[in-house]
């Protein structure tokens, strides 16, 4: 055991990133059954469905599982407190400042490991008193830094203590053990266990995945401050020609995207959010086989 696995009560230092409109029960409680921790993602859902989810996912599974909440939720209060009704073990957060929830969530026994794109903000959550804290590379998908993994992971472990866990660009035995090599104490997959048997989203979004190499992985929106990484498909394209037209930010506001539509058939006009790491995933496995293949790397 190290530091994360303790501190979560895991067997193994996976974390399955708390991907909104994509990681609900089905996924969540494969990833923990597995010995990893899976992560609800809560984005713009309502207080209704996360409280469904949760009590799902307990039914699915007796260990530990958590859940991510997104900051630019303007209800995200409401979903504060459904997690602490529930008494949820771990919160993640993402997207924006997460320290108004600090003292919510401490008083409540909640573990809470924010998500951050740079080194400053790591040290930033410790000296609030995060459990753990999340470094995200631009390599990973949906909305990215600029910073990437490979930096952020050894300037964070040099100025925090708290458990570092590494994401962005890691998909197999092979790059979890450079994160491992570079300081992390555990890491977080959101575009690996898309790719996985008991995820949720449509055949085709992972048949996307598969096939995909890092030529097809594009950034776009990056005018207006909330940049997405995707896979190339008409709906990226289309953005793409509205950039060339110089919009102002607010006539693409991508902040509030939260995987909407991710089980349709006709993944043409959808945002196919998606990391680097597709290129380097090259079949659809169950969960198990995926924490598997990883923990070789432990």
């Amino acid at each position: 055991m190290n530091k994360l696995t303790q501190l979560l009560g895991i067997e193994y230092p996976i974390i399955q990133g708390g991907m909104a409109g994509i990681s609900e029960s089905t996924l969540v409680s494969a990833v923990s059954n597995a010995g990893g921790l899976g992560v609800i993602g809560a984005g713009f859902a309502k207080k209704e469905w996360l409280e469904q989810e949760i009590r799902k996912t307990r039914q699915l599974t007796d260990k530990p599982f958590g859940v991510n909440l997104l900051m630019v939720n303007p209800k995200v209060a409401d979903l504060v407190k459904v997690v602490i009704k529930e008494k949820v073990s771990v919160v993640f957060t993402g997207g924006g400042n997460p320290l108004p929830l600090f003292s919510y969530l401490k008083n409540a026994g909640i573990k809470i490991i924010p998500v951050v794109a740079l080194s400053r903000l790591a040290q930033k959550m410790e000296e609030n008193k995060a459990d753990a804290v999340v470094v995200e590379g631009t390599e990973s998908g949906g909305h990215i830094g600029e910073a990437t993994t490979f930096n952020l992971v050894p300037q964070t472990r040099e100025l925090i203590d708290i458990p570092l866990i590494a994401a962005g660009g890691i998909y197999n035995a092979k790059t979890a053990e450079a994160v491992f090599k570079l300081g992390a104490d555990g890491i977080q997959m959101g575009t690996r266990f898309m790719a996985s048997e008991e995820c949720q989203v449509h055949r085709n979004y992972k048949e996307a995945v598969v096939k995909s190499t890092d030529e097809d992985i594009i950034a776009v929106a990056r005018f207006s401050g909330h940049p997405l990484r995707v896979i190339k498909n008409k709906w990226s394209e289309n953005i793409k020609k509205l950039e060339g037209k110089n919009p102002f930010p607010e006539e693409l506001d991508t902040s509030r995207y939260a995987g909407s539509n991710v089980n349709i058939e006709n993944i043409d006009n959808i945002p196919l959010l998606c990391g680097f790491s597709a290129g380097g995933i090259h079949e659809i496995k169950s969960c198990q086989e995926i924490v598997e293949d990883i923990s070789r790397a432990i």
